[in-house]
């Protein structure tokens, strides 16, 4: 007969027992994490592009987008970062419209060479494709703003004259909002413009339904004073569906999910009339006829013309942005090489093609790579400076423009975020153009007194040289009631200056050009009258005293509290404890006691 005892309290258990109830979970609970850490931690970790290389501006000290304050005007801009050869960089303006979460406020704005700010606006929506450009023989910033909705946007384009007025608003003819990708003025004097119209088709040769639904690329051409529609141009009657490299997935099945199949992204015209059309999703740039509508011809995608005389890389640009024609039969373009961070790591660049219409070749003139091997998978543009070749490259979701040689020589970089931190799109430049701009603001100069200096800037005023400081010296405020007392050179967006002691109490500051004339005056200043029993007196220090004093005061009662707590608790400790551990003798016996 079998008998069963239960086991002692004491008795020692089993390896396995202890692996099953203990250890099992513990690897289970690592197993988990190790699966979330791959799945969502490691991929984030592989975007950060950090380098032996990167200055510390690139490796986010100063914060992913650096920027700066001023004492006499509201916003915030950019504190850039340049590298340049000994030819230096292009000494005339850059035009961006830098957005992102790390951007303080987002709009259009105009750098000097030396990255200092010359002017800009806060728009409320999102602003893209921020550039000079001349109709009827003046120069207009134009850009465009609206509603962005995925890589679609819906909204206006924008024409500002010298005086940074607003004088045209162009909207697309028909039932259509604006998209963000073009707005170019033509030599004739029309807008070309582009729109992302849903529009119904049979997608089953890839894979969607028969009623499945596109966002049709279309371009318009229009008559900017008088807002005639003149030529219009969809893709979906001379593309087929299948000519497109981008994923279906679960799109196509409705109006408000229509299959992205073209993305129709920049539209120029040549001195014949010709349209140029760049498509992202077909990695192809096209020829329209400007009377029929037609293909004239196709270089790269799936419906490419043309042999490629360079092995290939003339033609094998991917998710391109930018197309532009130019003399000599050489079309510049920006190739983004990759749609996304999951993509294989292709490597961005600008890129210069010969092209033998006649004769169907293309051949590869040159390739502009940045210093990082960059990879930007949006926006971006490529703009010929200038006759010999030379070339700027905005790297659109990296935030970064560099100037090259007409050969690729690497000659001005400069970063407007810190590049470590680029593939998280925190600062951002749909484009980046350098051009000339003269400014005339009807506004007056801002200016502020501040601790013995008075700061002052004028926002758009390109102009300016110099500021004469005039002291009031009589009992009306005419012109003539100020006297001259000193000219201080233009140094920045805002200059600081020094008010002298012996200056009158009211004062003023007036904009002169490089001729020494005058552009502009500041409103009347005074100078700060405060004595010593002033300032102890003001309610600002006290406050700040009086929060100090508390914060110390409390750190002190926290720490003391803390330290007392911790010996009563060790106090109580001592004696509620009973049962005290005693030393035993050789032979196993406690000492008497």
């Amino acid at each position: 007969m079998s008998s069963w005892t239960r086991p002692s309290k004491n008795a020692r258990r089993s390896p396995l027992r202890l692996i099953t109830g203990r250890h099992v979970a513990t690897v289970g609970v690592a197993i988990s994490f190790l699966y979330l850490f791959y799945v969502f931690a490691l991929p984030q970790v592989l975007r950060f592009r950090f380098r032996t290389d990167l200055s510390q501006y690139d490796l986010g000290l100063y914060g992913f987008g650096p920027s700066t304050g001023y004492v006499s005007f509201e916003y915030e801009s950019p504190i850039i970062e340049i590298t340049e050869s000994d030819l230096g960089c292009d000494p005339r303006y850059t035009f961006l419209a830098p957005r992102g979460d790390s951007v303080p406020q987002a709009g259009p704005m105009i750098l000097d060479a030396h990255g200092n700010l010359v002017w800009m606006k806060y728009n409320w929506e999102t602003t893209q494709d921020f550039k000079v450009q001349r109709y009827k023989g003046e120069d207009y910033l134009t850009y465009w703003e609206g509603r962005e909705i995925e890589t679609r946007g819906y909204g206006s384009w924008y024409m500002l004259d010298s005086t940074y007025t607003q004088r045209y608003v162009i909207n697309p003819v028909g039932n259509y909002g604006g998209d963000l990708h073009e707005f170019t003025v033509t030599d004739e004097g029309t807008a070309l413009v582009t729109i992302y119209d849903p529009t119904p088709v049979d997608l089953t040769d890839v894979g969607g339904p028969e009623l499945g639904w596109i966002f049709d690329g279309v371009f318009q051409e229009i008559d900017i004073e008088t807002g005639e529609l003149l030529f219009e141009w969809r893709a979906s009657k001379h593309y087929p569906v299948s000519s497109t490299y981008e994923p279906l997935g679960e799109a196509g099945k409705g109006r408000a999910s229509a299959f992205d199949y073209f993305h129709i992204n920049s539209v120029g015209k040549d001195d014949q009339g010709n349209y140029l059309v760049s498509s992202r999703h077909t990695h192809s740039v096209s020829c329209i006829d400007p009377n029929t509508g037609s293909l004239l011809w196709t270089l790269g995608g799936k419906m490419n013309d043309f042999t490629d005389l360079s092995d290939g890389e003339a033609t094998n640009f991917a998710w391109q942005h930018d197309a532009r024609w130019h003399a000599n039969s050489t079309l510049t373009l920006f190739d983004n090489a990759a749609h996304s961070y999951n993509d294989p790591d292709n490597e961005s660049r600008g890129m210069a093609i010969q092209l033998d219409v006649p004769s169907r070749q293309a051949r590869l003139l040159a390739a502009y790579y940045h210093p990082q091997q960059m990879k930007s998978v949006s926006q971006g543009n490529v703009q010929m400076l200038d006759d010999t070749g030379r070339v700027l490259v905005g790297w659109g979701h990296s935030a970064a423009y560099t100037e090259f040689s007409a050969d690729g020589e690497l000659l001005c970089n400069v970063h407007f975020g810190a590049s470590a931190f680029f593939s998280f799109g925190r600062v951002v430049s749909y484009r980046a153009f350098k051009g000339d701009w003269v400014g005339y603001p009807q506004t007056t100069p801002d200016a502020e007194v501040d601790d013995g200096k008075v700061y002052v800037s004028w926002n758009g005023a390109t102009e300016v040289a110099s500021w004469r400081l005039e002291v009031w010296t009589s009992d009306d405020l005419t012109e003539s009631s100020f006297g001259v007392v000193a000219q201080f050179e233009k140094t920045g967006f805002e200059t600081e200056i020094d008010i002298p002691e012996d200056l009158g109490p009211l004062f003023r500051l007036a904009a002169l050009d490089s001729e020494g004339d005058v552009l502009g005056v500041t409103e009347v200043l005074q100078r700060e009258q405060r004595s010593s029993s002033d300032k102890f007196l003001d309610l600002h220090n006290w406050a700040l005293g009086l929060a100090m004093v508390v914060s110390v005061g409390g750190l002190l009662a926290g720490l003391y509290r803390c330290c007392g707590c911790c010996k009563l608790f060790k106090l109580y400790r001592s004696r509620s404890n009973n049962y005290q551990l005693v030393a035993m003798n050789e032979n196993g016996e406690h000492p008497p006691v």
